[in-house]
């Protein structure tokens, strides 16, 4: 069980500045559902830059929610240019800390904002993920990573499993970021502990990346040839759908059901698993 400060505590019960902007100037977006977190941002902006009003819509845990509560209250009266400046470090500071396997959040709220104020200079408002992807589990490339490591002088896998996620499943990537480490810090590679070795996975990590594999990858897949695919249920290593579309009395659907659905799967989550089609 975490331990939250009386600030968590406070912003996850009672989040300030929930909703949406319906005339927002500018929207920062981060996550996804299918990794279990997601952030929008929606910023009022007035006369010098000035952001005038902040709301937050979010999907994730308390530490998420307070994370994007304090953010919108911190950056409210400033200027973008101050706002850009925020890190995750102050917002998890302002909230009198975070657990270590929370600091995601806050950097969540970072990279919301920073994503919100490319929007409203025309930037590129969400760039796709640089470099290299290192934790295929929730798709966390190389760069980000350094970053993590450089920005929060992080040495061990763990704390960049706590602050990025990556290694946070199936463990597989785990030597790739002692690497980076290394390679950031100019040392030897932090040795991987068996803690950061592979861990079981729980019921809410398969579910996420079950259905993230199925919504990005699969369904696409499907879609080309007229099929598409419906996620019926999980239950421990069974996973349960139903194929739709072009795939409906489809010859070939056992074939696709095991040569793509099921391989797919053994490959990115979980060699255990099995698919069934109801």
């Amino acid at each position: 069980m975490w331990e939250y400060t009386e600030k968590v505590t406070e912003h996850f019960l009672n989040p300030k500045n929930v909703g949406k902007i319906e005339d927002a100037d500018a929207v920062g977006e981060v996550g996804s559902l299918s990794c279990g977190d997601a952030l929008r941002l929606f910023l009022k902006i007035g006369e010098g830059e000035r952001i005038e009003d902040a709301k937050f819509q979010t999907f994730g845990c308390a530490s998420a929610i307070a994370s994007s509560s304090v953010l919108t209250e911190m950056i409210k009266g400033m200027t973008l240019d101050e706002a850009a400046k925020v890190t995750n470090k102050d917002i998890a500071e302002k909230l009198g800390g975070l657990p270590k396997e929370k600091m995601h959040c806050s950097v969540m709220g970072q990279e919301a904002l920073e994503d919100a104020i490319r929007n409203y200079r025309g930037e590129e408002a969400a760039p796709a993920p640089e470099g290299e992807i290192v934790c295929k589990c929730f798709g966390v490339t190389d760069v980000l990573i350094r970053r993590a490591v450089e920005e929060n002088n992080l040495t061990t896998v763990e704390e960049v499993t706590n602050y990025t996620k990556a290694g946070g499943a199936c463990g597989d990537c785990h030597e790739k970021i002692a690497q980076i480490i290394a390679e950031v810090r100019g040392c030897a590679a932090p040795e991987v502990s068996k803690s950061d070795e592979k861990a079981p996975m729980t019921n809410i990590q398969r579910m996420q990346l079950v259905t993230k594999i199925i919504d990005n990858e699969i369904r696409p897949a499907l879609k080309k040839d007229g099929g598409d695919i419906e996620l019926i249920d999980i239950n421990g290593t069974e996973v349960t759908v139903s194929l739709r579309g072009a795939c409906v009395g489809c010859p070939s659907s056992h074939i696709t059901l095991k040569n793509l659905v099921e391989r797919r799967l053994k490959e990115t989550v979980e060699e255990a698993i099995t698919v069934k089609e109801v």
